[in-house]
C-alpha cells in the first residue's frame, strides 16, 4: 500500500523503502490480530492530535492492516451537550470493542481536556475533574483485559499550516471544523498548554502515551505503526493450534478506494 501524497500533503513524500517498512509493520499487526481474535481479546487504539498531524494517513495504514470484520473506526467530535443530558463519558461506553475486536478512535475522550477545554465547551471544574475520570475509565477497560494504545501526533505550526493549505486545494480531502478552530497562534498556544497537562495527568502504566513527531511523514508513520505492532504483539502473542501450527491470517482485502 503506497502512500497517496493527497493523504499527507504534496510537500510530503515517502520512498519505496518507507513503503516496504510500512508493509512489514502492517503484516505484524495483521498477524497479531489473528491471535487477538482467536483469544477473544479486545483493543482500543486512540489517535489524538490537531488536523494536519497525519492521523488520517495512519488510520488508513491501520485499516489496511486489520481484518475489517474485527475492527471499527470511531470519529469523536467535541461534546456540546449540557451536563443535564448525562455524564460526558456515557457516549463512549456504547462503542467499546466487543470480544475479539479493535476500536480505533479518531480523537477520543481526550477532547474533554484538549479541544473542549480550549474552546470553552467545558467549564474549568469539568475538565479538571475529567483527568481522574479518564484514568478511572481506562483502568476499568484494562481490568477487563482490554489493550489500550494511545498515540499523540505532534506537529509544528508551520508544517500544519502548510498541510492544511494543500489539503484545501485537494478535492479528495476532507477539511474539518477543528482546522479552523485552531488556526490562530493564541489558540495553538492554549492547546499546547492543555496538551502538556494532559500528558502529565494521563500517562499511566496501564495506558501510556506514545508521542509521535509528525513533522516528517515517513518516520512518523513508522513510529506509530511500530507502537501498535509492538503493543499488539506483546498482548496477543502467536498461539499454536492443536495441530501445532499458527492459525492462518484472514485473506487480505483489496486496496482502499480513493475518496470521491
Amino acid at each position: 500500500m503506497s502512500i497517496d501524497p493527497g493523504e499527507i500533503g504534496q510537500g510530503d513524500r515517502t520512498s519505496p523503502e518507507t513503503d516496504a517498512a510500512l508493509a512489514a509493520l502492517r503484516e505484524r499487526i495483521g498477524v497479531a490480530q489473528v491471535s487477538q481474535v482467536s483469544r477473544g481479546g479486545r483493543a482500543i487504539i486512540v489517535l489524538e492530535g490537531l488536523e494536519g498531524s497525519l492521523k488520517t494517513a495512519v488510520i488508513r495504514q491501520l485499516a489496511a492492516a486489520l481484518d475489517p470484520r474485527f475492527f471499527k473506526t470511531l470519529t469523536v467530535t467535541p461534546d456540546r451537550r449540557r451536563s443535564s443530558e448525562g455524564h460526558w463519558l456515557a457516549r463512549f461506553w456504547t462503542d467499546l470493542p466487543s470480544k475479539g475486536c479493535t476500536a480505533l478512535y479518531f480523537n477520543s475522550w481526550y477532547r474533554r481536556v484538549l479541544e473542549e477545554r480550549v474552546l470553552g465547551l467545558a467549564e474549568p471544574g469539568e475538565w479538571i475533574r475529567a483527568y481522574d475520570e479518564i484514568n478511572e475509565f481506562e483502568a476499568q477497560q484494562r481490568d477487563y483485559g482490554t489493550l489500550i494504545v494511545k498515540l499523540f501526533f505532534h506537529v509544528t505550526e508551520g508544517v500544519r499550516v502548510r498541510r492544511l493549505a494543500e489539503r484545501a486545494q485537494d478535492d479528495r480531502a476532507i477539511v474539518t471544523d477543528s482546522a479552523a478552530e485552531f488556526k490562530t497562534s493564541a489558540l495553538r498556544a492554549a492547546y499546547d498548554d492543555a496538551l502538556t497537562q494532559m500528558l502529565a495527568q494521563n500517562n499511566l502504566r496501564w495506558s501510556p502515551w506514545t508521542v509521535v513527531d509528525a513533522d516528517q511523514p515517513a518516520p512518523a508513520m513508522i513510529s506509530a505503526l511500530t507502537a501498535v505492532a509492538d503493543a499488539m504483539g506483546k498482548a496477543f502473542p502467536k498461539e499454536l493450534t492443536t495441530a501445532g501450527s499458527v492459525p492462518d491470517r484472514p485473506a487480505r482485502r483489496p486496496a482502499r478506494m480513493k475518496p470521491a
